[in-house]
């Protein structure tokens, strides 16, 4: 006999954010601007996933099945463009970059296990995992570059707007393409820019893909570090020097700054 298997709390949780992800994206860009105007809940033309939902849904109530009657819009549960400015956001992105095998990913992975372990909803956009839908169609020339990290930067706000934090994993190795994700994300309380600053020498060390191997034998034409530059940060908000940090001393260094300046967390 063969069972089906159980999803997984990091698979449902993946499906659902996504479900309302195109929700949000319906609402917001299809039905208002392609259409040219406003349509009713329930009536978009194209019959997308967020036909029936208010441009301002939260996740929440969209969990708990929410429909609105038409002209209806739902307050927002959080603030982000119109954070008060005395108090701090509580859906942020944290922006992990550096060099391939500075640990983006699983430092991003540990930092998401624990603020969810502390009751905060949470999500990973890593880019390799990303590169396998979102970015299915892009390769790694600065133009395609530049339109994966604005695809990420879209996500992670409208995760954000939900009440998601958000952490992603790229390398994303332009200061300008850095710079045009903190604009999308609305600026600098709900945007952290973490620089894992591993060398060069350290990365290459510590390659178990065998990448760096690949891309000094030619093997891979485009490559950050070796055959296309990486521009530091000039002033992130953390550095983490991962070549002297073990992955559980950076995350550490990552929760006393989100407990300085962002959320109510625990020591």
């Amino acid at each position: 006999l063969q069972f089906p298997q159980r999803e997984s709390n990091r698979e449902a949780t993946s499906r659902k954010v996504l479900r309302f992800v195109q929700a949000r994206l319906c609402s917001e860009n299809h039905c208002k601007k392609r259409l040219g105007r406003p349509t009713s809940a329930g009536h978009c033309q194209r019959g997308c996933p967020g036909s029936r939902l208010a441009p301002r849904l939260s996740f929440q109530e969209y969990e708990n099945g929410a429909i609105l009657r038409p002209g209806t819009r739902l307050p927002r549960h959080h603030q982000t463009r119109g954070q008060n400015a005395d108090s701090p956001p509580e859906a942020v992105t944290i922006w992990l970059t550096g060099l391939s095998g500075a640990g983006k990913s699983t430092i991003a992975f540990e930092l998401e296990q624990q603020l969810v372990a502390q009751g905060h909803a949470c999500y990973v956009l890593d880019g390799d995992n990303v590169r396998h839908g979102l970015g299915s169609d892009l390769g790694f020339d600065p133009d395609d570059r530049h339109k994966n990290i604005r695809r990420v930067a879209h996500v992670a706000q409208l995760m954000n707007d939900a009440g998601l934090i958000i952490i992603t994993a790229l390398i994303s190795p332009t200061r300008a393409d850095r710079a045009m994700a903190r604009d999308i994300i609305i600026g600098a309380g709900n945007f952290i820019e973490t620089y894992l600053s591993a060398s060069f020498a350290t990365c290459t060390r510590c390659d178990p893909k065998g990448l760096y191997a690949k891309a000094l034998a030619g093997e891979i034409p485009v490559f950050t570090g070796v055959s296309a530059p990486y521009e530091a940060p000039v002033d992130p908000e953390l550095v983490i020097d991962t070549a002297t940090l073990t992955p559980g001393e950076s995350v550490a260094g990552i929760f006393r700054y989100l407990r300085e300046h962002c959320l109510a967390l625990a020591a």
